[in-house]
């Protein structure tokens, strides 16, 4: 049967990075978002709003998916709004593909949070988790949304009896405009504000971050996994860590990083310094900027994610992810995190979106 794919929040890093890979093995692809800013190309574009039951019925009425690739999530104020809201997407996606009975898989795009848990959780309370973190690792006892979708996951499954995969990536590192969650666009802008202000790339983050080990995950990783999982017979019913397969230190990237831009690098000087707050004036000089080298976005909120780049770098500990149970699966595909950076921002200088 050929395999038709449904990418659930196409336009983020990880679904139109996914997109083109699965039109690169001849999948033919729909992509399902709110709003379609940039269309990959050869993907069959679906415009629909996961919270609204009937349009997306509508939406997906002539369209009968074998694969659905769920990548997408809303950022609430609380957690518990958080819950409510992402596990409502899941559900009713499946929801209105059940009648249909041509899905045979679903994979879930969550992440480390399902380790770490919120935020607050370790700030707050000092919990914190063993590393590096692995898949049997239990849940925890404190509300998270990545629970509420798998859950949500897990019961469509059982009803209509298709296979699921869960996939939990470290910080997705490639290619998307306007995305929530994007530390590599997010500092390449900071990065290239620097160079134009003469300002020194400050690390943002903890002490543990800044000397610790850490891992991230290439997009093009990910999607690679994605399709594995979907398509192999053991790997069915099954979470999945994800990253590039190497690991780092952010004192060393850090200036690997600002050579990169041809600045000065300033590492940890005893206390953190929140990124969104350095970024939290420069739209001006943002717009300066665009104007002078003539970039495609002029808005700094279009391109720098700087919350969650904090929430990243911030962490009270270091951060690795054991890939054992991939490899030991079969799944070998590896990417250099140095290259996934560069590679990146030479693509950004290419579409002119940074200097």
């Amino acid at each position: 049967m050929k395999n038709i794919a449904l990418v659930v929040g196409s336009t983020g890093i990880t679904g139109s990075n996914l997109a083109e890979e699965l039109i690169a093995q001849n999948w033919t692809t729909y992509g399902l978002a709110r709003n379609h800013r940039t269309a990959v190309e050869g993907l069959e574009t679906i415009k629909a709003d996961l919270l609204d039951e009937e349009g997306l019925a509508e939406a997906l009425k002539d369209i009968f998916p074998t694969h659905v690739f769920f990548t997408t999530w809303m950022r609430k104020d609380t957690e518990k709004e958080n819950i409510i809201v992402n596990s409502a997407m899941v559900r009713n996606l499946l929801n209105a593909l059940s009648p249909k009975k041509s899905v045979r898989h679903v994979a879930l795009v969550t992440g480390l949070k399902h380790y770490l848990g919120p935020f607050e959780a370790y700030v707050k309370e000092g919990i914190l988790p063993e590393t590096p973190v692995r898949e049997e690792h239990p849940r925890l006892a404190y509300p998270n949304f990545y629970y509420a979708q798998e859950d949500a996951v897990y019961e469509a499954a059982e009803r209509d009896h298709f296979s699921w995969s869960i996939h939990r990536p470290h910080t997705v590192i490639g290619y998307a405009i306007g995305n929530l969650m994007n530390m590599g666009i997010t500092l390449a802008v900071y990065a290239s504000i620097c160079k134009e202000t003469g300002a020194k790339f400050v690390w943002p983050g903890s002490e543990a971050q800044w000397n610790g080990l850490s891992d991230v995950t290439d997009a093009k990783i990910l999607a690679k996994q994605l399709i594995w999982a979907s398509t192999t017979e053991d790997c069915k019913n099954q979470a999945f860590n994800v990253t590039n397969g190497d690991v780092f230190r952010w004192k060393w990237l850090w200036t690997r990083i600002a050579d990169y831009f041809g600045i000065e690098a300033e590492g940890y000087n005893g206390s953190i310094r929140p990124l969104e707050k350095e970024m939290e004036n420069k739209q001006e000089v943002w717009s300066r900027i665009a104007h002078q080298y003539g970039l495609k976005e002029t808005h700094l909120d279009r391109l720098s994610s700087a919350w969650h780049t904090d929430l990243d770098l911030g962490r009270p500990l270091e951060v690795m992810t054991d890939m054992s149970k991939s490899r030991k699966y079969g799944f070998t595909a590896f990417e250099s995190t140095e290259d996934s950076f560069f590679s990146l921002f030479n693509k950004l200088k290419q579409e002119k979106i940074i200097p």
